[in-house]
């Protein structure tokens, strides 16, 4: 019986044949596909999660606050090389010896591969294919406003060039549309998004659930206070008039934001660009206070942005369409 002496490179060649062998024999499958997959499923979930920045404390984000002050925004690029140092770090926990490190080392490629297509699958919407290929760069942004709070379903649109109308939606499938790893409110007005590449515009959207009424507020003066106002819509048309002067609300005395509907309501009668009747019902009261959701876009449109460029409000249905509609489904 003779015996051969190992030297180190030896030993690293056997464990790079014997993570061969291993790196042949997959340990768990992809979630939706099926696909073999080396890294179990439930690690791979997490190492994802923590790719995405989940977990990480909020003071390694943002170590002073006043790099984030009081209604702004702050966009940002992801380092993979840090997120990479961070899942080698996560992954270095369970080693305890240099041959497990070795071990690991050759297997961070394939690790590093299953997850770029595992990062996309955490937020996943409804019905949307499941998206492949090597991960490319992530970019974000931290938003800290009273709108977060406002509004805790504010929708949140990323392109990668401006093709979209005002009423089109595309999924996030769509090749001008960049997809969403991580949307999450950190704190009830901090909002945080990651994107999965670089974006030319983002939209930021009030919510469309239900419908919304809503008063134009016109400062008086520096005296810090406000009077409210609404457009002029026509309810035969369901229009609003043009190049006439906004119609004041009233409110109850003592009761600042509670709506005086009696005094509003003969407002409405008294204008005759509203052709109302002599009784306001429900449906034209709504329509004079509808308000459509606000859009703030980011991006590169004009320096001095007129309203209509960056927000076209339609109404799908004029009242007569309505009454044609409802007769029909009577009949």
């Amino acid at each position: 019986m003779t015996s051969t002496k190992m030297t180190g490179n030896m030993v690293l060649a056997e464990l790079k044949d014997v993570n061969t062998l291993h790196a042949a024999y997959a340990t768990d499958t992809h979630t939706r596909t099926g696909e073999d997959r080396i890294t179990p499923r439930d690690l791979r979930q997490w190492l994802a999660r923590l790719r995405l920045l989940e977990g990480v404390p909020f003071a390694y984000l943002v170590p002073d606050s006043e790099l984030l002050p009081p209604e702004s925004i702050r966009f940002f690029y992801l380092d993979r090389n840090w997120t990479d140092a961070l899942i080698q770090g996560a992954l270095s926990v369970g080693t305890l010896n240099s041959a497990d490190r070795a071990q690991l080392e050759t297997l961070y490629g394939d690790i590093r591969r299953e997850l770029d297509e595992e990062e996309r699958d955490v937020r996943l919407p409804g019905g949307e294919q499941v998206q492949r290929g090597a991960a490319g760069i992530i970019t974000g942004f931290l938003l800290r406003s009273r709108a977060v709070s406002g509004w805790p379903a504010m929708h949140v649109r990323a392109y990668a060039r401006d093709v979209v109308g005002d009423e089109e939606i595309v999924p996030e499938s769509h090749p001008d549309r960049i997809k969403i790893l991580r949307l999450e409110r950190l704190a009830p007005a901090v909002l945080f998004v990651l994107f999965d590449g670089i974006p030319q515009l983002v939209h930021l959207e009030e919510p469309r659930q239900g419908i919304q009424f809503g008063v134009n507020l016109n400062p008086i003066g520096n005296t810090g206070t406000f009077n409210a106002s609404v457009e002029v819509r026509d309810r035969n048309t369901s229009e609003e008039v043009p190049n006439k002067p906004e119609m004041p609300i009233a409110f109850r005395p003592g009761s600042p934001g509670v709506l005086d509907l009696r005094a509003t309501c003969k407002t409405f009668n008294n204008n005759a660009n509203t052709h109302t009747g002599p009784d306001v019902d429900g449906a034209e009261f709504a329509l004079e206070m509808i308000r459509f959701p606000y859009r703030q876009v980011f991006g590169a449109i004009d320096n001095h942005p007129e309203i209509g460029d960056v927000f076209k409000p339609t109404i799908g249905y004029k009242l007569a369409d309505l009454k044609k509609t409802f007769v029909a489904n009577i009949t």
